[in-house]
């Protein structure tokens, strides 16, 4: 016999709120008697004065929860109340998010007023068969990346670097130069005056209301900065499930990882490797493998930067995103210095959707260009030195000559867009 409905909503209904109270404080914790709660679940904390502050769960034990309190500045006393808040797994998403600027709850942070018509929207859970390869080429306008690093509709890239060496500037030409539906900026633990200038770029775009901005500041809490991600990818998901093709800026990962490192430690899992806890490394492939191109859809193309410690590119965020994406963008500090813009190392870059995009001509020409930056850096320091004596290899002799060449095409100005046929008329004369 089928349930009546009414059964259903009677349920649903909580004839009594569920409650704790603050047994510990720590540095950016609270640990309470109750309520019971899930892990995720956000709770009402009481502070003076009637006023209450929001929490997430985010341990569950026999004896009580932790929480994180969304705002910093929080400071309840010992005793204070803990109430649970309905259980919601949704994330606010909608057509009104267009051309919006929104904090990690989804609320918005450019003064336009309210966002109107949202829905509430859970991940997808999308089979792996249903997870299609990129099959068209997505020009970037950047003749280092169209050339010699081509991108797919619904790639999953990275871009490495060290801290100082243009990345904020590369990511701010991709959002206005890459063509698409959706371009989501998801700024994860940056500076305010990065994201106060990457939402003047969209608001100053062809297209302004294809941008949405996704905001989670250095000050804010650790869920907070984790949940940023969240709301910008169920953004993602929502207008993919539609057919869109959604560009997803996120800025950037290693401060997410040590967002969640932070939640992680606070919970009571244990540091492994660099004091990251096992719920970083947990977190990570759901959210690569959360975007990309899905069979008889639309696409989520992912631009993902990742902070290296040093230029040497060897910490373990590093390490585990080059594993997870579809290829990496290294930029280097010695072009940087050199004024060389971007500053994309080719020789250690690489985009493993290439040579699928590409026809035969365009692959011969990108293998050759490489292979002469390889053999450059490889002899560089012979060659700068005054060792090599020329003539006395041919391959060595032919980096040298085409060195001035490569470099030209590779450098260019961060407002200059640059078409595929004009790209490859280029790469055809320093690479033929």
């Amino acid at each position: 016999m089928k349930p009546h409905p009414f059964l259903d909503r009677l349920r649903a209904v909580e004839t009594a709120p569920l409650y704790g109270h603050v047994e510990e404080l720590g540095a950016g914790l609270i640990r309470a008697s109750g309520p019971a709660a899930r892990l995720g679940q956000l709770c009402d904390v009481a502070l003076d004065g009637g006023v209450t502050t929001p929490a997430e769960v985010v341990a569950v034990g026999e004896r009580g929860i932790t929480l994180i309190p969304l705002a910093l500045d929080a400071s309840p006393a010992l005793g204070a109340r803990v109430t649970a808040t309905p259980y919601d797994r949704g994330i606010a998403v909608g057509d009104g998010f267009a051309g919006r600027a929104v904090d990690a709850l989804g609320w918005p942070i450019d003064g336009a007023g309210p966002i109107a018509g949202g829905v509430r929207h859970v991940a997808e859970d999308i089979s792996a068969l249903d997870r299609v390869s990129p099959s068209t080429v997505m020009a970037t306008g950047i003749r280092a990346i169209d050339g010699l690093l081509t991108l797919g509709v619904g790639q999953r890239i990275g871009i490495f670097s060290a801290s100082g060496v243009g990345k904020t500037s590369l990511v701010e030409q991709l959002a206005g130069q890459i063509d698409c539906d959706r371009c989501i900026l998801c700024l994860v633990g940056e500076r305010g005056r990065e994201v106060s200038g990457l939402w003047d770029m969209a608001k100053g775009a062809a297209k302004p209301d294809r941008f949405t901005l996704v905001a989670a500041t250095s000050d804010e809490s650790p869920v907070m900065r984790a949940r940023a991600v969240e709301q910008a990818l169920a953004l993602a998901e929502y207008w993919r499930a539609r057919g869109e093709h959604v560009v997803l800026l996120i800025d950037s990962v290693t401060r997410l990882a040590m967002a969640l490192r932070e939640i992680g430690l606070a919970a009571g899992a244990p540091p492994t490797v660099r004091a990251y806890t096992p719920n970083v490394f947990a977190a990570l492939p759901r959210m690569v493998e959360r975007c990309g191109a899905v069979r008889g859809g639309g696409a989520i193309t992912a631009i993902m930067t990742v902070l290296s410690e040093t230029d040497e590119v060897d910490d373990p965020i590093v390490e585990v995103m080059k594993s997870l994406l579809d290829g990496h963008i290294v930029l280097s500090r010695l072009l940087a210095e050199q004024g060389h813009f971007p500053a994309i190392d080719i020789v250690r870059s690489v985009s493993r959707q290439a040579a699928r995009l590409v026809g035969d001509d365009h692959l011969a020409m990108m293998r050759t260009a490489t292979a002469l930056l390889a053999v450059y850096d490889e002899n560089r320091v012979m060659i700068e030195s005054g060792v090599y004596r020329a003539r006395s290899n041919e391959r060595i002799d032919a980096a040298i000559a085409a060195r001035p060449a490569l470099a030209g095409f590779l450098r260019q100005r961060n407002d200059e867009q640059v078409g595929m046929a004009a790209m490859l008329a280029a790469l055809k004369t320093v690479a033929t």
